[in-house]
């Protein structure tokens, strides 16, 4: 019972001292009250620096100098509140009191140590950068510049001809980097500049420079922006002042203004720009961070130019969150925790009681955390967090408090080990001798015993044993083993170490061959020791195999252990060997490599480069690094080197050229535990060196299952900006992962779209960012970053996308033409340079006169860069003009073209261009051309509807002229009457041929042809000219028409002719125009009648002798009749026989078929 109420008692008390000492948040048993703080002094000044600890009595304190204790002397020493004290500072390189300074504070509760401080003796050493003189024209810029190195950075001021220059006038700019800049050169400006450093502990002047000024032309010449001290990238720290200069030169004079590449605003309160346009940023912080743009600008045009420069901004480290202290029990586990932020990323250290804690088995750090398992008494202390860049550094403390309780189990006893084979080993111990009932597991932990930052293993098994077979470790390895046992109070103390060693085994795998020849006749054959995984105990020997590739017979070679090359001799010129290796233990020969090929070079390749000595590198399990360099004398005439490589067993990879700078390159994208075999030549005016060849296998990538701990996650927020044509800056942000172990990155970049994996580009970084360069201007890439740590690799980072900056047209526009379209105005066309890389996004046109040319006094047209023709106006006649185009982006402007002349002449449109013709046939008019265009085209359609008209009003006549002549001819009909077959062809014919005076009647008959006084008619000829001209006709109906007398001739019969007498009185002005009364009528009804038969004007010969024989000579009208007797007592009748008409007609017909040949042929 009294053993129950000790046992509670005991278990209440640790209990309550459990609770209330976990509960602590913060410790106050050791703290500093001041530290260390960076410090600049003169030389043999004396210095001061503070270290102040508070705590429990008594505090000791020591300093450190760069992480080594400092030793005291007369000169230094230490004050009684702990500071440091230095009489006289000194600078010389054996004595030199600069560097970093910690003091260490110590208790019995454990050390701390505080922030690092730099002691810096101040300097100013001699010029880097003098400044040059120069020559301007008068009215453009000047610009001086020198550098010094100097601690605390130097006051920089200018004087001329040995005179001070004020900091800053409406001209002079002086800037605290060091740059003269003047403005608006002037005459008084020409003499002798000078800069002059000055800081605390000297004042330097530099050398002097001579400014000339030169007279400008007058009048001033054009000409477009043009920067010449362009901004450059800047590294400043948080809360100093960043300083872009920015001086760009031009007539009119440059407008220049700032912006960003992420179009944020730029901060106007902590922001000022000096001069005539350099940008500085005061009271810098990390939103100032990014790409500025200048932009020189031509004043009321849109010609401008701009330049990039990136602005970082470094920040000491800052923690966000710190460790808190904790009570732990033995065989616990303690985490603490430290977040720290800064740029570049801080690097988080742990310290306990001052010193480094590595990293083993019980001891892990990752994720910006340190886990202590397994905790044992010794881990009892102060443990700091230091988080570290190179702006400095700052610290966080917390205490581990380690609680024992003697109701726990004593230790394992007796442990022993037995080696059971090259990968196993027997492990076996006895019962703790107190409360040993109270076990409930046991736990063996087991480590490889040389080395540092070992890993340790781990496995549980239960209390029903106590003898344990640990297998999977490495041949001929020492390792060391301790057991835990375990109770639900607790665990007890760790058991007394044990170290025995594997037995050796054969070797795993062969080394790795490198091959090259130093003549035609050998081989240089080296490789690597294997690791002591690979050899699996000390390799005694190597045996090395050669033979030809067509010859069966090999020749072998054992060598020493201790080796690691061998030098083949007496070997055939141009001619292919195969190599393999293999490597013994005391245990035997493991497994050769297998067959490596190499060419010796032709016995008269004596003069090409030496093959270079290659050393190869794992980077990780996909990433392979290689490095070379040449042999000496083998640079001379280098062109570059040419590079493959293929898995063992593959078909040999493509060639890939490599520049003859490059001694780096980086292959990525490989298998894991792949043997690839690589080869590399450089090669040279005078042809391909020799080669060397070297095999490589990549390890494993680790995986989960294989590690306690998670791979890193990718790399985030990454960003990309284009900083020119040819490169892009790429910055990261590391994850939240802390590792003792190195951790770099891989940077994958290639074209969007790239087929080609082996063009993609590899690059190795330790920073968290990296500038890109070499790359085609105006051309998108992708790019995408993974972290490396520990033999793990992260996924890649989400890929971001960035096109480089277009370049500056380095070629000047091609096949410059130049036209006179009117008399004052000419086209100018042109095409784009011959660069396909190259964006145009404005065009610029220069033209003058030969006298304005000879004064400067050009004449300026600008034209988007999607137009390739632009029009001169205003020229004036006599002159010879020069023309000239240039093409401009962005970036800048390009050269001009050739000046191409243009003759405008007084007396004519045309004019010679002295240069290529149009091609293509056509031009592009402007709205003047195209307005007289359109003018004469109206006037043209005009006179053709007036000449319509005029010949619509003279048929129309004609017709009026040729009804009179039917009425007359009615009136005075002959006696034998004879009526057409068809009346409509004899109304075809009065609508071309005049009508007869002298009739002519045939009496007898006989044929179809058809006679009036110009001869035989062609029915058919006439009706189709007179369907040409139906169009004009308004209306068919309301056309009268009217028949002419012609009539039929009939062979063997009598024709009348008859002559009209002229009446006794003149006949009234309506007779004259319309004919007697019913002349009209009848016509009328004749016309009508024909229109409606609608007759398809055919004749002939049987229906003209039917109408003769139905109709005899009384058949004719009545009034014919009667008017016939009239004129036969007035007029005789002559008679004239068949024969006579004959004889009659013959010429008249003649007369008639020429005329109307001659209509035919030109028609009205």
């Amino acid at each position: 019972m009294a053993s129950f109420k000790t046992d509670l008692f005991q278990r209440l008390l640790f209990l309550a001292v459990f609770l209330s000492v976990s509960g602590v948040r913060s410790f106050s048993e050791l703290f500093f009250i001041k530290e260390p703080h960076d410090v600049t002094v003169l030389r043999r000044d004396a210095v001061v620096l503070d270290c102040q600890a508070h705590g429990e009595a008594p505090i000791g304190i020591r300093w450190l100098k760069n992480s080594a204790v400092l030793t005291e002397s007369e000169r230094v020493y230490l004050l009684t509140n702990g500071s440091l004290f230095i009489s006289e500072a000194d600078s010389r390189k054996d004595k030199s009191d600069e560097g970093f300074y910690q003091c260490l504070a110590q208790n019995k509760y454990g050390s701390i140590l505080s922030q690092r401080a730099r002691l810096t003796i101040a300097g100013l050493s001699t010029f880097t950068q003098q400044p040059a003189s120069i020559t301007v024209t008068e009215g453009s810029v000047a610009r001086f510049t020198c550098k010094i190195l100097a601690t605390p950075p130097p006051i920089i001021t200018w004087e001329f001809n040995r005179v001070t220059l004020p900091l800053a006038t409406e001209r002079i700019t002086v800037l605290p980097s060091g740059v003269l800049q003047i403005q608006g050169v002037e005459q008084a400006d020409a003499g002798s500049y000078r800069c002059v450093a000055t800081n605390i502990a000297s004042r330097r002047r530099s050398s002097e420079a001579m400014l000339t000024v030169m007279a400008a032309p007058s009048p001033r010449v054009p000409q477009r922006p043009r920067i010449i001290a362009a901004p450059q990238n800047l590294t400043v720290t948080l809360h100093s002042t960043a300083l872009l200069e920015c001086m760009a030169t031009g007539n009119p004079r440059p407008l220049i203004s700032w912006s960003r590449a992420d179009h944020k605003s730029i901060d106007v309160h902590k922001t000022k720009v000096l001069g005539n346009g350099n940008l500085l940023i005061s009271d810098v912080k990390p939103q100032h961070a990014g790409i500025y743009f200048c932009r020189a600008t031509t004043p009321g045009t849109r010609n401008y130019t701009i330049a990039a420069a990136n602005i970082t901004v470094l920040a000491a480290p800052s923690l966000v969150e710190w460790p808190e202290s904790v009570t732990r029990p033995r065989a616990g586990t303690a985490r603490f925790t430290c977040v720290a932020e800064g740029f570049p990323t801080p690097q988080i250290t742990w310290l306990k009681n001052g010193e480094p804690v590595h990293s083993n088995g019980r001891i892990k750090m990752y994720n910006s955390k340190l886990v202590i398992n397994q905790i044992i008494p010794e881990d009892d202390g102060i443990y700091q967090c230091q988080a570290e860049n190179e702006q400095g550094s700052v610290l966080a403390m917390a205490r581990l408090i380690v609680v024992m309780s003697d109701s726990r189990p004593s230790a394992p006893r007796n442990v022993h080990a037995e080696t059971v084979s090259s990968s196993a080993i027997l492990l076996a111990w006895e019962r703790p001798v107190y409360n040993s009932d109270k076990v409930i597991a046991y736990s063996v932990h087991y480590m490889k015993a040389e080395g540092l930052n070992n890993e340790e293993y781990q496995i549980v098994i239960g209390n029903d044993t106590t003898r344990y077979i640990i297998d999977e470790l490495e041949a001929g390895r020492n390792y060391t083993f301790y057991i835990v046992a375990y109770m639900p109070m607790g665990a007890s103390r760790m058991s007394d170490h044990v170290i025995q060693r594997t037995l050796e085994d054969v070797p795993l795998r062969a080394p790795e061959l490198s091959l090259t020849s130093r003549s035609p006749s050998d081989i240089q054959v080296s490789w690597q020791p294997l690791s002591h995984k690979m050899s699996r105990g000390r390799v005694s020997g190597y045996r090395l195999s050669y033979r030809t590739s067509t010859d069966g017979a090999v020749t072998q070679l054992e060598l020493s252990g201790h080796k690691t090359h061998h030098l083949l001799e007496g070997l055939h010129p141009d001619t292919t060997y195969l190599l393999r290796i293999s490597a013994a233990t005391s245990v035997g020969w493991g497994e050769p490599s297998a067959w490596t090929s190499h060419r010796t070079p032709k016995a008269s390749s004596t003069k090409v480069p030496l093959a270079p000595e290659l050393q190869l590198e794992s980077l990780n399990c996909t990433t392979v690094v290689l490095r070379w360099h040449l042999p000496a004398g083998s640079s001379a005439g280098l062109q570059g080197f040419k590079l493959s490589y293929y898995e063992e067993s593959e078909q040999e990879g493509t060639l890939t050229q490599i520049p003859p700078h490059q001694r780096q390159h980086t292959i990525g994208g490989l298998d894991p535990r792949k043997k690839y075999h690589i080869k590399l030549l450089a090669y040279s005016l005078m042809g391909e060196g020799y080669q060397a060849d070297q095999t490589i296998s990549t390890p494993g990538c680790v995986s989960v299952r294989d590690r306690l701990v998670p791979p890193p996650p990718p790399p985030h927020h990454v960003y990309a900006h284009s900083n020119s044509s040819s490169s892009v800056f790429l910055h990261w942000a590391r994850p939240a992962f802390t590792s003792g172990q190195t951790v770099n990155y891989t940077v994958r970049c290639n074209p969007v779209g790239l087929q080609n994996a082996s063009l993609v580009l590899y690059l190795q970084t330790a920073a968290q960012s990296l500038m890109v360069t070499n790359l085609d201007p105006n051309t998108n890439y992708e790019f995408a970053v993974r972290l490396h740590v520990d033999q793990l690799s992260s996924p890649w980072s989400p890929v971001v996308y960035q096109t480089t900056l277009p370049e500056a047209p380095t070629r000047a526009p091609v096949g410059v033409k130049v036209t006179m379209i009117e008399g004052d105005m000419a086209l100018v066309s042109w095409k784009p340079p011959d660069e396909l890389s190259t964006a145009v996004t404005r065009y610029t046109i220069l033209y003058a006169s030969r006298r304005a040319w000879a004064a400067g006094e050009w004449q300026i047209l600008q034209r988007e860069g999607s137009v390739t023709m632009a029009l001169l106006e205003n020229l004036q006649s006599g002159q010879v003009y020069l023309v000239k185009v240039s093409a401009s982006n962005q970036m800048g402007d390009g050269p001009f073209s050739p000046a191409v002349e243009l003759s405008v002449h007084a007396d004519t449109h045309t004019s010679q261009t002295h240069g290529t013709v149009f091609s293509g046939g056509f031009y592009h008019l402007d709205q003047r051309s195209m307005t007289g265009i359109v003018v004469g085209v109206c006037i043209a359609l005009t006179c053709i509807i007036i000449c319509i008209l005029i010949l619509a009003c003279r048929r129309k006549t004609r017709k009026s002229s040729n009804s009179k002549s039917i009425r007359q001819a009615g009136e005075q009909t002959p006696p034998t009457s004879v009526r057409l077959a068809n009346q409509s062809q004899a109304e075809s014919v009065e609508v071309m041929m005049p009508m007869m005076r002298d009739h002519f009647i045939d009496a007898k008959g006989g044929t179809n042809l058809i006679i009036n006084s110009y001869g035989p008619v062609k029915p058919t000829v006439e009706k189709k000219r007179r369907k040409r001209w139906n169009f004009l006709k308004r209306d068919n109906k309301d056309v009268k028409r009217f028949s002419s007398p012609s009539y039929p001739y009939l062979h063997g019969t009598t024709l009348l002719c008859y002559t009209e007498t002229p009446p006794q009185h003149p006949p009234s002005s309506l007779q004259g125009l319309f004919g007697p009364p019913g002349g009209d009528s009848e016509g009328s009804h004749s016309s009508e009648g024909s229109h409606e038969t609608g007759d398809s004007g055919r004749y002939s010969h049987d229906d003209i002798e039917a109408n003769n024989l139905s109709l005899g000579v009384s058949s004719r009208p009545s009034s014919l009749q009667g008017e016939e007797s009239e004129a036969s007592a007035e007029t005789p009748t002559h008679e004239v026989t068949e024969k006579e008409l004959h004889h009659h007609m013959i010429p008249m017909m003649q007369t008639t078929l020429q005329e109307q040949e001659m209509m035919e042929t030109h028609p009205v």
